[in-house]
Formats: structure tokens, C-alpha cells, sequence
């Protein structure tokens, strides 16, 4: 039994590789089965491509397709160009942060090579190759489009034929032509090595930047260099005085320097949107298309802020600090459970709203690079102290700028904080798909009236609902903010509830 299973695998194995020569082989009157092993050596890229690995192993002629092809470009005399590859779903360029190597340097496969920033994570890019570090082609803040070239490196022989094999799209393996000589890749007009205020010159003069010869470093163009090439084509008349430095007299004392540092803080400037700002700009675009209406409620938080003192006095880790939002993340949640109508998304291309079974509660951040949203995943099971550390850990990341994309994608509902910077009210906009967003405001001690008519402090928090109005209406969200409410003004249903 066991002899004849045997066999079986072994005719199934030649028949599928008979089969894999005839669909490859070029058309002929005769079907070629025979697979001559190669000796070509096998690199490490080969455990990314499949069709890599079989066309090494048995010299099969004709046509593959690698899923690199079009980001991976031909080895020329060793020199292997590392494009930006696709970094996500949907993300079509990244800004180009820092760089972890520099001309001269050696690396090895899956080193760290660059970090760059798409609109919704901050991602490091890792060489597939060992080799020398030929060439930097971008600048730090640099927007790059998926594809585009960013260092090249210089790689041994055999990294050199594997990566040119692996990366050709429709090329012939077998094809050994003495004659044949790989023509270098020609630059494209987005890898133009030159600052965002030079091409901004350019554009000013109407210029293709792509014509102006550079005369920096790799071939960068100064201001200098189209300055030049206007001076030249006849675009400008006079020569400027940045093009002959003899003719500007030196400021002679503080004073002068004072006065020129005054008059460029009213001189008009102009500000790239990066990363996340244009995923703040593409969000609010695609929110105001949405219906929103709003609800407002006052909430009283003076059990609130015993709960997070009594809390804090109990804390023995000095790197946990607490405060309300845990609390109140928390207790959304709790009033979540009842109201899943509220914690959904809506496809408007097929009608469908999807009631999300996790509640991943997004927390919007002010951070140097923009309005950020990540979110704690499945807080419906968590508790309020590893939500705490949960929330901390997103904080420290991004004001770092390193949140991963698994923390900012799959958000349910979200929350807004105003308060903390010292708002009492916000109407914010919904962050698309979700059809409902919380704006909270800031704590504040009022002047209440009792039943009987006296007067009597009162904590206070202004909470203000945003909501699709193509999914909830006033009762829907009424019905939950009131809920929601009891948890916080009365934390300790929180425990009579809690699964």
C-alpha cells in the first residue's frame, strides 16, 4: 500500500512537470518534457517568487511573471536600483523621513535601508539584496510614488543575475545572445534630484525641471542651475544677483541682520502637506459628503473624578498615570453592547451597514505631524487599567511618528478629547466609514440648582454626537448618549454590568 502511494506521488510530480515545460515552451510541432537541471546558484531572493525557484531549478524556456516586476528594476554591471514597493492597500506615494545607511555603505539582505510615511503608517523599508550602497537618490522629506526609484546598491554577480532574472516581466530566462547588452534605466521625471523650492522656481518660470542640468551632488539641481537655464533660454532678462555674489554688498552688523530676519517673518511661504495631513485632508473631503446632525448633552463628573483619584492613589507603577479617558472608553463601550447601530460602518455603494462585533474605539491625537486616529482594538474585553497602558503605548508612539498601520486601520467609533486643550465644546466630523463620533469637553466646576432651589457646585463635561443622519437619528443616539451618561456619572453600574 504504502509502495504504491509512493508511486503515485512520483508520476504525479513528473506529469505536473511535463505539463509546467509544455505551457512554458514556445509553440512547435514537438512537446519538449525533458527539465535539464541548471547550475546557476540559487540566491536567498528565491524564497519570494515561486516561478523564480522553478526556473533556476529546471531551465524551463519562456515567459514568467513575478509579483516584483514591476517595482524591481534590471541588474546593469551589478548595479540593482531599490524602488519605494507598495507599502499598503490603496497607497499610491510615501514621504521619504529619514535614511539608516549612506553612500559607501554595506548592507545585507532584510537591513534597514529608510523610513518613510504614507498616509496611514509609518513604514521601514528593508534591502532584499547584500551589497554596497551605490548611489542615494532621495532627500528627506521628498514625496516618492510607488515604484520610483530611491538608492541603488552595488551586488555581487550572483545577487545581480538573481535580482535581474527575479524582476524581468515577460523576459526569455534562457536567453544568452552575446549581442545582447541591458540597456541602462532611464531616469523619469519624478526622480529629478532637487528641493520642493527649486521646482517651485522652476514652476514659476515654466520650466521642465527635467531639462535643467544639476550641478550638485548626483546630479542635483540648485536655484542656481535654473536661474541659468533662464538666463540662457532667454526666460529672464537680467541676471540675478544669486548668480553673481560680488554684487551683493555683506550686511555689516546686527542690526541689518535683525531687520532681514523681521521682513522674511512677513514674506509668504508655502507648506507641503505631508503623511498624515493629506489623510486629514482625503477624511474630511470624504465627510462632507455625509448628512451629520448633532447632539448635545451635559454630564456630571464628580464621581468621575473620584474614581480616577482613588485610582491614582492605589497606582504603585510610576509609569502609569491615569485619568478620565480610560474611564470614559470604557463605559462607551458598555453602552456600545446595547447600541450596536452606533458602532458600525455603512457602504454606501451597496446599501449595507455593518454592525461591528469589536469595539475599537479610535482616539484622535495631536501630534507634530498632524491629526493621527488610532485605535484600541476590542475594548469590550478589556479593563480599564490595560486599557490605560493600551492608550499609552499609542501616545508614546505617535508623538515618535512610528504607529503601525494595525493600529490605525479598523476603527469603529471614535472619540475627539477637546477638553484637554481647553475647549468646552467641538462639533467634529465624522471619520468615514464610521457613523458616529464623540467630542469631549473640558471638566469645569458650574453653578447648579437643586430641586429645592439651592445652589450647589456641579462638575461638568459637555459631550457633543456626531452622527450619520443616513443611519441614526435623534432617538437612536439619545437613547445611547443617556446610557452612556449613567456609566460615567455613576461608575459603579460600571461593575454591576461588567462581563
Amino acid at each position: 500500500m504504502l509502495l504504491s502511494r509512493r508511486i503515485l506521488r512520483g508520476r504525479s510530480w513528473t506529469a505536473g512537470r511535463s505539463c509546467l515545460c509544455y505551457i512554458t515552451s514556445p509553440p512547435s510541432t514537438t512537446v519538449v518534457t525533458e527539465l535539464k537541471p541548471s547550475v546557476a546558484p540559487i540566491s536567498s531572493k528565491s524564497k519570494f517568487d515561486c516561478s523564480y525557484k522553478l526556473n533556476n531549478l529546471y531551465s524551463i524556456k519562456g515567459n514568467y511573471f513575478s509579483t516584483d516586476a514591476q517595482l524591481e528594476s534590471q541588474s546593469v554591471n551589478g548595479i540593482v536600483d531599490i524602488p519605494l514597493a507598495q507599502t499598503g492597500e490603496g497607497i499610491a506615494e510615501c514621504e521619504l523621513l529619514k535614511w539608516f545607511v549612506q553612500e559607501g555603505d554595506q548592507v545585507e539582505e532584510y537591513q534597514r535601508l529608510c523610513e518613510v510615511q504614507s498616509d496611514k503608517a509609518t513604514i521601514e523599508i528593508t534591502s532584499r539584496y547584500n551589497g554596497k550602497v551605490t548611489k542615494v537618490l532621495r532627500v528627506p522629506g521628498d514625496i516618492i510614488k510607488v515604484g520610483e526609484t530611491l538608492l541603488s546598491l552595488t551586488v555581487d554577480d550572483s545577487s545581480a543575475g538573481d535580482g535581474a532574472a527575479e524582476s524581468s516581466l515577460g523576459s526569455d530566462s534562457s536567453d544568452s545572445d552575446g549581442d545582447h547588452k541591458p540597456e541602462a534605466k532611464k531616469s523619469r521625471k519624478g526622480e529629478v534630484l532637487c528641493t520642493p523650492a527649486v521646482r517651485s522656481l522652476a514652476k514659476e518660470h515654466s520650466i521642465d525641471i527635467s531639462d535643467v542640468t544639476g550641478t550638485g551632488t548626483h546630479g542635483r539641481i540648485s536655484k542656481e542651475d535654473v536661474l541659468k537655464y533662464a538666463l540662457e533660454k532667454g526666460i529672464i532678462e537680467d541676471k540675478p544677483a544669486l548668480l553673481n555674489p560680488g554684487s551683493i554688498e555683506p550686511m555689516m552688523g546686527p542690526e541689518e541682520k535683525l531687520h532681514e530676519m523681521a521682513e522674511s517673518l512677513y514674506q509668504d511661504k508655502i507648506l507641503t502637506l505631508r503623511a498624515y495631513q493629506r489623510a486629514m485632508v482625503k477624511s474630511m473631503i470624504a465627510a462632507s459628503s455625509v448628512p451629520h446632525f448633532h447632539f448635545v448633552e451635559e454630564v456630571k463628573c464628580d464621581s468621575l473624578i473620584e474614581l480616577k483619584s482613588a485610582f491614582q492613589k492605589e497606582n504603585s507603577d510610576p509609569d502609569i498615570k491615569f485619568t478620565f479617558l480610560p474611564v470614559l472608553i470604557k463605559s462607551l463601550s458598555m453602552a456600545l453592547t446595547t447600541h450596536p447601530l452606533v458602532n458600525s460602518t455603512f457602504n454606501l455603494d451597496t446599501y449595507e451597514v455593518t454592525l461591528k462585533g469589536s469595539h475599537n474605539i479610535g482616539i484622535a491625537m495631536a501630534t507634530p505631524s498632524g491629526l493621527v486616529v488610532p485605535n484600541i482594538k476590542n475594548v469590550q474585553s478589556l479593563s480599564i487599567l490595560v486599557i490605560t497602558k493600551e492608550l499609552s503605548r499609542l501616545q508614546k508612539l505617535a508623538m515618535a511618528n512610528k504607529l503601525p498601520p494595525a493600529d490605525i486601520a479598523g476603527g469603529t467609533i471614535t472619540l475627539s478629547n477637546i477638553g484637554s486643550f481647553g475647549g468646552k465644546f467641538g462639533s467634529p466630523l465624522i471619520n468615514v466609514p464610521e457613523v458616529a463620533i464623540i467630542a469631549l469637553g473640558k471638566i469645569q466646576k458650574v453653578a447648579h440648582f437643586g430641586d429645592d432651589g439651592t445652589v450647589y457646585p456641579v462638575s461638568i463635561m459637555t459631550v457633543n454626537i456626531a452622527a450619520d443622519h443616513r443611519i441614526l437619528d435623534g432617538a437612536n443616539v439619545a437613547v445611547f448618549c443617556k446610557e452612556w451618561k449613567a456609566y460615567i456619572e455613576k461608575p459603579e453600574l460600571l461593575l454591576l454590568h461588567m462581563r
